[in-house]
């Protein structure tokens, strides 16, 4: 018997896919376990497994094409079985399209699902509405940082549009569509909501009048492309043998370049890029040569040192200028700023402070690295700790809602991780059932990945608690701002040696202060406190935690 085999929900916020690939064709042999398409979702390129086996006998959903949750994606079943009543249902086209002529539909369909009704209907033969993009599940904006075509350009599928920041890294957007780039809605450093109006591709010379305009009408607000070129063209005139910049003084590089250029410590304002436009890729770091440039970069404050000496008034002028520096807010900035302000002006938080005795732990930690291959942190056994403590005080581990709280029976910690541009939190998933040294290198991993913005979102998301350590830095103690929709963080602080009072004894020892921040809409000060009891006893006895 046939069965329908409909668009699967891959994550939780899933409304739509794309099919990236089909991996079977009609009149394949199915086998259950067997690889049917390869399904983009709002987080990830995913593989789509068959629960069933026969024969495909019909694909709903072509390559390239996007259709809603549920949607018919294939029929399975007998080879030459009639389907024709599970077609008539509606849920799909009557016949499969071959592949050629489905490519079209594919390129309109791609990018403007989220245009207006009635611009989407007016659009001239081949031209596609590009709209910014979702590239995580709580972007709500992007700020488009690089343009790598320009007005007029030819644009192949896959291509390289643009770099897009969003709350969590700059991505690369490429291109689902070919033809030319004819409008460019969104100006390099120009921050718009999601779905506004990025771009416009068609055949070349197609009159697109009339479309940027009913998108404006919609809410974006598009710039002048020409107006773009212009701005540019004197800053390729004023320095051409210097790194390509864009009109706000961005530089144009590869994500990759900038990740090594930042590794061996290169200014980028100073490698002449030998890709599109100028823009700086990976060999130009690699054959980058300072010496003349370091000497060229010397001579220069000597020279205005000179002139300056040599202009100089003969009366006196007091030492030291007015300086300030202005740096726009990127992206995550932006949402950094956002989040925690709505955390702590509407979360009523509390701080509980309680100082831990660190020599066991110590003692512990030294042994536990003795073995071959392991390295354990002092905030690899917090993390620990804190999961275990988690389990005995489950709401601490919850969230508010108006009309409930959630306590959450699983353990997912968030480890807050220092970047260039802010802070990231990437998440140990139940991390209750993981060992010293699996959170040990869940961690370095994690952290290594977050630095070189490789983590993905699915990475950084379902928290239920969060570490934040300062302590490397010498601080020993402060209070953090929840990381909503968390109840509670634990700040940790630096490990002091110092006099302790033992057995009435005064002697030294190493004590850490650690501040758990609570959500008092649901954590009361006992509950909270507790916990802290709970968590210092595993900290203190560390052989506990491996019990």
């Amino acid at each position: 018997m046939a069965i329908k085999v409909t668009m699967p929900r891959l994550s939780d916020t899933m409304t739509e896919g794309t099919v990236a690939t089909w991996l079977k064709k009609v009149g394949d042999k199915i086998s259950e376990g067997d690889i049917l398409a390869e399904i983009e979702t709002d987080k990830a390129t995913m593989e789509f497994e068959s629960f069933n086996e026969g024969t495909l006998l019909h694909i709903g959903i072509q390559a390239g094409e996007t259709a809603p949750v549920d949607s018919l994606l294939a029929i399975i079943g007998n080879e030459g079985e009639d389907i024709s009543a599970l077609l008539a249902g509606g849920d799909a086209p009557a016949t499969e399209a071959p592949k050629a002529d489905a490519a079209p539909a594919a390129e309109e369909k791609t990018e403007t699902a989220a245009a207006p009704a009635k611009a989407a209907a007016e659009l001239p033969k081949g031209v596609v509405v590009v709209t910014m993009p979702r590239l995580s599940d709580t972007m709500t904006e992007g700020t488009v940082a690089t343009w790598l075509k320009k007005v007029g350009d030819t644009v192949a599928e896959g291509d390289i549009l643009a770099e897009i920041e969003t709350d969590k890294a700059t991505m690369e957007f490429e291109s689902f569509n070919a033809g030319t780039l004819l409008y460019i809605g969104i100006q390099e450093g120009n921050t718009a909501p999601v779905d506004s109006l990025l771009a416009i591709i068609g055949p070349a010379g197609t009159d697109i009048s009339g479309i940027a305009e009913n998108y404006t009408a919609g809410g974006a607000a598009p710039a002048s492309a020409p107006a773009a070129e212009e701005k540019a063209a004197p800053a390729a005139e004023k320095a051409p043998e210097a790194a390509a910049e864009t009109s706000n003084g961005r530089i144009l590089a590869s994500p990759l370049a900038k990740k090594i250029a930042s590794d061996k410590g290169i200014q980028l304002s100073q490698v002449k890029g030998s890709g599109e436009n100028g823009r700086i890729v990976k060999s130009d770091i690699e054959n980058f040569t300072p010496a003349a440039q370091g000497q060229s970069s010397a001579s220069a404050p000597a020279a205005k040192a000179e002139e300056t000496k040599a202009e100089a008034p003969k009366v006196f002028v007091p030492a030291g200028e007015v300086y300030t520096e202005e740096i726009k807010n990127s992206q995550m900035r932006k949402i950094i700023a956002k989040r925690l302000a709505e955390s702590l002006f509407t979360a009523p938080h509390y701080n509980l402070v309680i100082e831990v005795s660190m020599d066991e732990a110590m003692a512990a930690r030294a042994t536990i690295n003795t073995v071959p291959d392991t390295k354990v942190s002092f905030n690899d056994m917090v993390i620990k700790a804190c999961a275990l403590a988690l389990k005995k005080h489950p709401k601490i581990n919850s969230q508010w809602k108006e009309d409930a709280i959630i306590i959450n029976h699983h353990v997912n910690i968030g480890v807050a991780v220092a970047v260039e541009d802010g802070l990231v939190v990437p998440v140990l998933k139940f991390t209750d059932a993981m060992s010293l040294s699996q959170i040990g290198a869940s961690v370095r991993d994690l952290a290594g990945r977050a630095k070189n913005k490789k983590l993905g979102p699915q990475e950084m998301e379902g928290s239920t608690f969060t570490v934040s350590n300062l302590g490397m830095f010498g601080i020993t103690e402060f209070n953090s701002i929840i990381n909503q929709p968390n109840s509670a963080i634990l700040s940790v602080g630096a490990i002091v040696e110092k006099p302790v009072v033992k057995n009435g004894q005064i002697v030294v020892g190493n004590t850490m202060m650690l501040s758990l921040a609570c959500d008092h809409r649901t954590i009361d000060g006992a509950t909270g406190a507790q916990f802290l009891q709970t968590l210092k006893q595993y900290i203190e006895s560390p052989v506990t935690m491996l019990a």
